[in-house]
């Protein structure tokens, strides 16, 4: 802040300038006295310059414009404290304009899945876009790329990679630290990357699921700062205690907050923030977003200063937002106005003192969609050698083998043992009345060939073949069917489209979405991707048979995601999460 601006800023709060702006008639949410009174805002250049709580002010604050919040309960910008941009198949602009009509003003990102397929210059790339967005967006560095050396990912950042951009003002903090063997164990490369955060003062997220005990205390002390993988209660309350920060995360994929906000208390709340990690363009014009956390939390019986708190001041301390998460003097004008503290339906936004959304539209202030020159770093990220039906054929030793059984609204999958059908050649051949298909990661990066087989229960598919190339974290290709000739066809077509999402049967193409942005994110709106996922998802369910129970994209894309139980599947086979290491698909 210059000189100049900040005497206008003092000005105006001693009542010697007029207000740019003064919001009254509201019930303005004091979150660090955790109460809810009646009073006025006064807005200068983009910043809170006033409250004005007492019923009598000699003289009156003056403004150039005044708006009557009508009795409107008037919050600090909601904060999302983990997200991956990426996950909603749609750039940073675009989903900065689909969350603020619900009350988002500031987002931490990690960009983990672009820097996967496109390195630093993905990263870049993805700030240079994020600077086009309506909301604030604070982009974490990846700290695990690929997420462990298991992994076959499009870029390897170690510390080496990192070191001459952690001091970057556009590193805000390094992102989750999936491979928390690696730290646990204190291995060098894990080491030097957390001393090259450390030293640079930048904070660390956590990614810690079923991690207890001994383990958990190994994890923390190297400084980890949060964690959004808790499941239970108990893990939750091991988290705080030990100093953590904990996400209670209600995703698209992950729906964790109802069960953990039974632990909440009075006591532990204010260590604990709301999060999204993954939100599709349905669930966010369906249900909203942060918004609807809260609401969730008021079912819950939560309270709704102590709901509130995790979504502003709570997330605003955990990041050292020092400028934002409260109403009051001094701070940035991020101003969400609600209906009610019930239903917290947006009324009205504002970003910076600016209205940037009334009654769940934008209001036309600042720049909604990206450039399309600034897109042209993430495109043509398809590199696949040599791939062929015949590299889908699965060979077994036996009848008994190893599953992987998907869980229904969860990332965790199971190690599951069954007994399949085999031809003359030991191939495995599906049976139309066991829910077993065969399902495959292709490698997509660097043109090794390389090409992952393993068996998949739950799934329900009947018909056909799904491919995707969003497929957590290395976002290699993921296909699952029924026969090898639609696997294979379903896969070279997301070639052909430089990625996304394709669903064949009996040799025809019936519905696909093309991602062309690193295979991960469109072009095109939310409204868009929104529209063809419904198609897609209809599709899936009503005649390739895929259980309606399942979310047919998202149930594909965690299955390769390595650093998550039980049992997972790369390009370089089955991967037992807690051997942590590959595994053949036979039982012994």
């Amino acid at each position: 802040m210059e000189k100049q601006e900040l005497k206008k800023l003092i000005d105006t709060a001693a009542g010697r300038r007029k207000a740019d702006l003064i919001i009254r008639n509201g019930i303005l949410a004091d979150v660090y006295g955790g109460r809810f009174v009646r009073g006025d805002l006064v807005l200068c250049e983009g910043r809170i310059a006033a409250l004005v709580t007492e019923h009598v002010q000699d003289p009156p604050y003056e403004g150039k414009e005044i708006v009557d919040a009508g009795g409107a309960c008037v919050l600090p910008g909601f904060i999302e404290s983990h997200i991956h941009i990426e996950s909603a198949m749609v750039g940073p602009a675009e989903l900065g304009r689909l969350l603020v009509p619900h009350g988002t003003t500031t987002i931490v990102a990690d960009p983990h899945e672009i820097v996967n397929v496109a390195g630093l210059p993905g990263f870049y790339a993805m700030v240079k876009l994020g600077k086009e967005a309506l909301l604030d967006i604070k982009y974490m560095i990846p700290s695990c790329v690929p997420s462990t050396a298991f992994e076959y990912s499009g870029a390897v950042l170690d510390a080496a990679a990192l070191e001459p951009v952690m001091k970057d003002e556009e590193v805000f903090g390094m992102g989750e630290f999936m491979d928390y063997p690696a730290v646990i164990k204190a291995e060098d490369g894990a080491l030097a990357k957390i001393l090259l955060a450390k030293n640079a003062g930048k904070l660390i997220d956590g990614h810690s699921p079923r991690v207890r005990g001994k383990d958990l205390n190994a994890y923390i002390a190297a400084g980890i700062h949060t964690d959004h993988e808790c499941a239970a209660v108990e893990e939750m309350e091991e988290r705080i205690s030990r100093g953590m920060y904990v996400m209670l995360r209600q995703g698209s994929a992950c729906h964790d907050l109802r069960n953990l906000l039974k632990g909440l208390s009075a006591e532990n709340s204010r260590r604990c923030v709301l999060c999204s990690d993954d939100r599709q363009p349905r669930t966010i014009l369906e249900e909203g977003h942060l918004d609807s956390l809260l609401r969730i939390c008021i079912e819950e019986g939560i309270d709704p200063m102590s709901a509130l708190r995790m979504a502003t001041l709570n997330a605003a301390e955990c990041f050292r937002l020092e400028d934002r998460g409260a109403l009051a003097p001094g701070l940035r004008a991020d101003i969400v106005l609600v209906e009610d503290l019930k239903s917290f339906k947006v009324k009205r936004v504002y970003i910076e003192g600016k209205p940037v959304s009334e009654g769940g539209r934008l209001s036309g202030t600042g720049k909604t969609g990206a450039s399309p020159e600034n897109f042209k770093i993430l495109r043509n990220s398809f590199h696949v050698k040599n791939f062929s039906e015949e590299k889908l054929v699965l060979t077994l030793k036996s009848d008994s083998v190893y599953v992987i059984d998907v869980k229904e609204g969860s990332v965790v999958t199971g190690k599951g043992i069954a007994s399949v059908k085999r031809n003359s050649a030991g191939e495995f051949v599906y049976s139309p009345g066991e829910d077993i298909s065969k399902i495959a990661v292709i490698e997509r990066h660097h043109d090794t060939g390389r090409v992952g087989l393993g068996l998949f229960r739950g799934y329900g598919i009947r018909a056909g073949a799904v491919a995707v190339s969003v497929s957590h974290d290395s976002h290699n290709i993921i296909t699952v069917g029924v026969n090898d000739g639609d696997m294979a066809l379903a896969v070279k077509r997301l070639i052909e489209t430089e990625g996304g999402i394709a669903l064949v049967k009996d040799g025809k193409v019936l519905e696909d979405m093309p991602l062309p942005l690193g295979g991960l994110m469109s072009d095109r709106t939310g409204e868009w991707v929104d529209r063809k996922l419904e198609t897609i998802h209809e599709c899936a369910w009503n005649i390739l048979g895929v259980k309606r129970g399942l979310e047919p994209v998202m149930s594909l894309a965690f299955m390769s995601l390595v650093v998550i139980p039980e049992l997972k599947i790369s390009c370089g086979g089955l991967f037992d999460v807690g051997k942590f290491g590959f595994i053949e698909p036979e039982v012994p």
